[in-house]
C-alpha cells in the first residue's frame, strides 16, 4: 500500500511542476492633457499639463514626463513656470506601477506641443485640423495685452480682414483656406502708434468625407473561388457623435444591391468597370470613387449617375420599366430611374413580377449598347 501511494505521488509531480501561463492584457496608454495655458504662449507665461491612465482612478500609478528624448520629473502634473523659448517642444508622459512581480509601464501618451514665443504678437489658431464648412476663430494676441486699435489678418501674404478687435472669424471654410496665417496689430502709445507682426501660423483644412478609393481583391481567402471582394476605402472626419456611412457598389454603371453599412462586398468575378460610393445621409454628403477596370473591358461607359445635391427623380413612376436599348454603335449614357432605397437616382429600376415565380419585386438591370468581353 505504501509503495502504491509513493508511485501515485511521483506520477503527479510533473503535472504540478508545469508552469501555467496567465493571459496578459494589452498595455494601456497614458493620456497627457493641457489643463492651463495654451499651446502657443509668450515667454514668461506658464502652462500646466496633467498625466492620467484612463479607467484606473484607484490604481497607484506614478507618472514620468518627457520632452523629446529627455526625461523630466516624475509627477502627475507638470508645470512650465515662466517658460523660456528654449523649453519649446513636444511633451508626453508614461504611467508606472510597481507590483510584487514587476514594474508595469503604460504606452507613451500622444505628445502635446508647446511653443514658447519670445516676440510681441501671436496668432492663436485651433490646434486640430478644421473641417470644410466650419467657422474658424483666430485670435491675435499682443504681449502685455494693450488696447488694440486695428488688427489685420493675412493669409499667404494676402490681406483677408481688418477690424479693431483681436478676434477674427473665417466662415464656411473650404480647402482653399488651408495655408499660413499671421496678423498685424496696432495700438496707440503715449506719443506714437505701435505696430507688431506675428510669425506665421499653419492652418490645416480637411474634407469631412474624402474621395473613396475602390480596391478589387480577386483572390480573397475568405470568399468563394468564383467571387471577388470589392473594398471601398474612405475616411470620415466628423465631430462627435460620428454619423454612419452608407456604402454603394456599382458594376458598369449598375448598382449591385442596396446600401450597406459594410465597406466591402463579395460579387461574382466578372469583367467590367467598378465604382463605389460613400454617403452620409445625416450630413447630406456623397462621394464617388474613380472607376476601376477588372478583366478585359471594351467601350466607354459613363459610370453610375450620382446626384451630389438632392433632386427629384427623373421618372416619378417607380413601376415604369426602362426604355428599350438602342442598336447604335455609339456609346450612350444610361438613363436614370428612381432609387427605391432612398438615395440618388441610379441605373436600376424596380420591376413587379420576378422571373422566379415569387411575384415579388425584383431588379431589372438596364443594359447599354456598350459591349464587354468577359473572361472565362
Amino acid at each position: 500500500m505504501k509503495l502504491l501511494l509513493s508511485l501515485l505521488v511521483v506520477s503527479t509531480l510533473p503535472q504540478w511542476a508545469v508552469p501555467q501561463v496567465l493571459p496578459t492584457k494589452a498595455p494601456q496608454t497614458a493620456v497627457a492633457e493641457l489643463v492651463k495655458g495654451g499651446h502657443w504662449i509668450f515667454s514668461g507665461e506658464s502652462v500646466r499639463l496633467k498625466c492620467s491612465v484612463p479607467g484606473n482612478v484607484s490604481a497607484e500609478w506614478r507618472f514620468q514626463w518627457f520632452r523629446g528624448g529627455e526625461q523630466l520629473q516624475e509627477s502627475e502634473y507638470f508645470v512650465l513656470w515662466k517658460a523660456r523659448p528654449q523649453q519649446s517642444g513636444k511633451y508626453y508622459c508614461q504611467g508606472l506601477r510597481t507590483t510584487w512581480i514587476s514594474t508595469q509601464h503604460t504606452l507613451l501618451s500622444l505628445p502635446i506641443e508647446i511653443v514658447v514665443d519670445g516676440g510681441w504678437a501671436i496668432l492663436q489658431a485651433p490646434p486640430l485640423p478644421m473641417l470644410v464648412g466650419e467657422t474658424m476663430t483666430l485670435t491675435c494676441r499682443v504681449r502685455n495685452n494693450p488696447r488694440l486699435t486695428e488688427v489685420i489678418l493675412y493669409k499667404d501674404g494676402v490681406e483677408l480682414q481688418r477690424q479693431p478687435g483681436p478676434e477674427l472669424r473665417v466662415t464656411n471654410l473650404n480647402l482653399q483656406h488651408d495655408g499660413s496665417y499671421w496678423c498685424r496689430a496696432s495700438w496707440d502709445g503715449r506719443r506714437e502708434t505701435n505696430s507688431v507682426i506675428s510669425v506665421a501660423t499653419p492652418v490645416s483644412i480637411i474634407e469631412v468625407l474624402t474621395e473613396p478609393m475602390l480596391e478589387i481583391v480577386p483572390n480573397d481567402p475568405l470568399t468563394h473561388e468564383d467571387r471577388m471582394l470589392l473594398v471601398c476605402h474612405v475616411q470620415l472626419n466628423a465631430r462627435e457623435p460620428v454619423p454612419h456611412i452608407h456604402y454603394y457598389f456599382y458594376q458598369d454603371g449598375l448598382r449591385l444591391g442596396p446600401a450597406s453599412s459594410q465597406d466591402r462586398v463579395a460579387v461574382m468575378r466578372d469583367s467590367g468597370r467598378y465604382w463605389c460610393k460613400a454617403s452620409v445621409p445625416t450630413l447630406g454628403l456623397k462621394r464617388l470613387s474613380e472607376p476601376v477596370p477588372y478583366g478585359r473591358v471594351t467601350g466607354i461607359h459613363q459610370g453610375p449617375v450620382v446626384s451630389l445635391q438632392p433632386r427629384a427623380p427623373s421618372n416619378p413612376d417607380p413601376m415604369k420599366r426602362p426604355p428599350q436599348t438602342t442598336t447604335s454603335n455609339q456609346p450612350s449614357e444610361p438613363p436614370t430611374f428612381p432609387d427605391v432605397y432612398g438615395d440618388s437616382p441610379n441605373t436600376l429600376a424596380p420591376v413587379v413580377g420576378s422571373d422566379d415565380g415569387s411575384g415579388g419585386t425584383s431588379f431589372k438591370q438596364y443594359q447599354s449598347n456598350v459591349h464587354y468581353q468577359f473572361q472565362n
